[in-house]
C-alpha cells in the first residue's frame, strides 16, 4: 500500500484556489497594466459592485470549506467502519480481546474485589483486592485505546488514548470528590500529574532507549506541549501566593474576630478564583485540540513535514497499513463496560482507604502523592520491567529479535497535560455543582513539586529527542519525591485545612463557606 502524500499550501494559494484570475488581481504576462478593483470605485466592470464580489467570495469560499468538511467526514466515517480493510466478525474481536494480554488472567480478581466488599471480608482485604483488580481494566483500557487508534487516526484516536489512559485516575477523583474527602483528592491530583510527567515517561525513555542512542519526540507536538504543561501549572500557583499573602495578614492580626474576617475573604476569594481559572483552563485544552486536530492551512503542524523524520514517517505509515485485531464496534462495546466495571472497583477501593490508611499508619499526603497514583501505572510498570529485562538480556547476550524504534513514547507527558487542563478544573466546576468546596489552593508543597518537575521535564524534552540516562533522571527524581512525601506530615496551617472541609449536604456555595468560617474563628481563639 502506497502512502498518501500531504501537500502543503500557504494561505493566500489556499484562499486563491477559490477565485478565478481576475479576481485575484492578476497582472498580464505582456506588462501591460491590468484592471484591478479598489476601494475607492463604486462601481465595477459589468456593472457588479464591489460588494457583491465580496459577498460572492465568500460564498464560494464557505461553500468550499463545507465541501472540505464534508469530504473530511465521509473518510472518518469509511476508516471507523473498517473501509479497505480486513472484515473482522465478533467472535475473532472478543477472542483476540480475551488473548490481548496476559494481564487478562488477573479479571479472576473482580468477582473476588467485589464480593469482598460486599461480605465484609475486611478493610485491608478489600483495599488489595481492588488494587490488584484495577490492573487489568488498565491494561484493557490502553490496549483498546491503540486499536481505536487505528480507526480514528493518530490525532482524534490520540485524544481518545490519552482519555483512556486517564480513566483510572479520573474515576478515583470523581469518587473522592462525591465523598468529600478533599485534602486526599488535592494529594491525588498532585501525585497523577507527578508520575504522568516523571515516572512514565521516565520508564519509557529508559525502556526505548536502551538499544539506541537517542529517541525522537515529535517536535511540533513537544514545542505546544511546553506552554501548555507550564501555564497548567502556573495555574495552580495563584492561588497559592494569593492565599499566603492573606494568610500572613491573619496571623498577624490582633484580634480572632478581624482574622475570621480575612480567613473569611480568603476562602470565598479561592473558590471564586478557582472557578474562574477552570474555566479558563478549559478553553485552553478545547483551542489546543481543535488547533492539533485542525489547525490553519499554512504551514500545519498536523502534516507530516517535507522532510519527516523517519521514526515519525515510520508511525504514520504503521496507523495506514496495520491491520487492527478486533472491529471498531466490539471495542467500544468492551471499553464502555470496562469503564462501567472500573467505577465500581474505584468506589469500592476508595471506601476502603481511610482505614487502611489510618491502620498501617501510612501519612495522608503520601497516600495521594505516592499510592493511589501508583495503581494506574501498576500495569504498564509490570510489563516496562519485564521488557527492559528481556531488551538487556538481548544487548547482553547479542541476540536482538527486533529493529529497537527511534520514536519516543511521550503519551505520559500527554496524560499530565490533559489531566491538568481538563480533568483538574472539570473536578472544580463538579465540585460546585455539588457544593463541594473543591479549589485549585494547593499545598505549597505539592505546588513546589509539580513546578520543579514541569522544569524537568521541559528541559529534558526542549530537543524533541530523548535517551536513557534522561529517563533515568526522571525516575530518580520521582523517587526522591517519594522518599520526601514520606516524611511530609502536611500542611500545618489551621486556616488552609478548614478550606477543605464540606459543611454537610444541605449547604451550598457560600453557606458552606460561611459554616467553614464558623469553624476558623474557634480555631484562631
Amino acid at each position: 500500500m502506497s502512502t498518501p502524500t500531504l501537500v502543503f499550501t500557504t494561505d493566500a494559494e489556499e484562499s486563491g484556489m477559490l477565485l478565478p484570475d481576475a479576481e485575484k488581481g492578476h497582472h498580464p504576462a505582456d506588462g501591460s497594466e491590468a484592471h484591478t478593483p479598489h476601494s475607492a470605485h463604486p462601481t465595477l466592470g459589468h456593472g457588479f459592485s464591489s460588494g457583491s464580489i465580496l459577498r460572492s467570495r465568500s460564498v464560494r469560499y464557505v461553500a468550499a470549506r463545507y465541501q472540505q468538511g464534508t469530504d473530511r467526514a465521509r473518510q472518518f466515517w469509511g476508516r471507523l467502519t473498517g473501509k479497505g480493510r480486513r472484515r473482522i466478525g465478533w467472535a475473532e474481536s472478543f477472542r483476540n480481546i480475551a488473548l490481548s494480554s496476559w494481564l487478562n488472567v488477573l479479571f479472576i480478581m473482580i468477582p473476588f474485589a467485589w464480593a469482598s466488599y460486599w461480605a465484609k471480608w475486611g478493610e485491608t482485604v478489600t483495599f488489595v483486592l481492588c488494587l490488584i483488580a484495577i490492573i487489568p481494566l488498565e491494561g484493557m483500557f490502553d490496549w483498546g485505546g491503540e486499536q481505536m487508534l487505528l480507526y480514528l487516526g493518530r490525532d482524534l484516536g490520540d485524544l481518545l488514548v490519552v482519555t483512556l489512559n486517564n480513566a483510572v485516575e479520573a474515576v478515583l477523583a470523581i469518587v473522592l470528590l462525591r465523598k468529600c474527602d478533599l485534602r486526599l483528592l488535592q494529594s491525588t491530583l498532585v501525585g497523577v500529574i507527578v508520575l504522568h510527567l516523571l515516572l512514565i515517561p521516565g520508564t519509557a525513555f529508559l525502556v526505548g532507549g536502551s538499544e539506541i542512542r537517542h529517541q525522537t519526540l515529535h517536535p511540533h507536538h513537544a514545542n505546544l506541549n511546553h506552554s501548555l504543561l507550564l501555564i497548567g501549572v502556573l495555574a495552580t500557583l495563584l492561588p497559592t501566593a494569593l492565599f499566603s499573602a492573606l494568610d500572613e495578614g491573619a496571623n498577624a492580626a490582633e484580634s480572632a474576630a478581624a482574622a475570621s474576617e480575612i480567613v473569611k475573604d480568603a476562602t470565598i476569594g479561592i473558590l471564586h478564583i478557582s472557578r474562574g481559572i477552570a474555566v479558563i483552563l478549559l478553553v485552553i485544552y478545547v483551542a489546543s485540540r481543535f488547533y492539533l486536530h485542525d489547525p490553519p492551512p499554512a504551514n500545519n503542524a498536523l502534516l507530516t513535514p517535507v522532510d519527516p523524520h523517519p521514526a515519525i514517517k515510520h508511525e504514520e505509515t504503521r496507523l495506514l497499513v496495520e491491520e487492527p485485531k478486533t472491529n471498531a464496534w466490539a471495542c467500544m462495546l468492551v471499553l464502555t463496560v470496562t469503564v462501567a466495571m472500573m467505577a465500581v472497583t474505584a468506589d469500592f477501593l476508595v471506601e476502603s482507604i481511610e482505614y487502611v490508611r489510618e491502620e498501617r499508619g501510612i501519612s495522608e499526603e503520601w497516600f495521594g502523592l505516592i499510592l493511589l497514583p501508583f495503581v494506574s501505572f501498576s500495569a504498564d510498570g509490570v510489563i516496562a520491567i519485564l521488557f527492559f529485562m528481556e531488551s538487556t538480556y538481548d544487548h547482553i547476550t547479542g541476540k536482538r529479535t527486533q529493529t529497537p524504534s527511534m520514536l519516543a513514547r511521550g503519551r505520559g507527558i500527554d496524560l499530565s497535560i490533559q489531566f491538568t487542563l481538563w480533568w483538574m478544573p472539570f473536578l472544580v466546576i463538579l465540585g460546585w455543582l455539588l457544593a463541594k468546596p473543591m479549589h485549585l489552593l494547593f499545598d505549597s508543597f505539592e505546588v513546589g513539586l509539580l513546578l520543579g518537575s514541569c522544569l524537568l521535564v521541559n528541559y529534558v524534552t526542549a530537543d524533541a529527542q530523548t535517551n536513557w540516562v534522561e529517563g533515568l533522571i526522571m525516575i530518580s527524581f520521582y523517587m526522591m519525591i517519594a522518599v520526601t512525601a514520606w516524611f511530609y506530615p502536611g500542611h500545618p496551617e489551621e486556616h488552609y485545612n478548614l478550606t477543605l472541609q464540606c459543611a454537610g449536604s444541605a449547604a451550598h456555595g457560600e453557606e458552606a463557606v460561611a459554616e467553614l468560617v464558623h469553624r476558623a474563628m474557634h480555631a484562631l481563639r
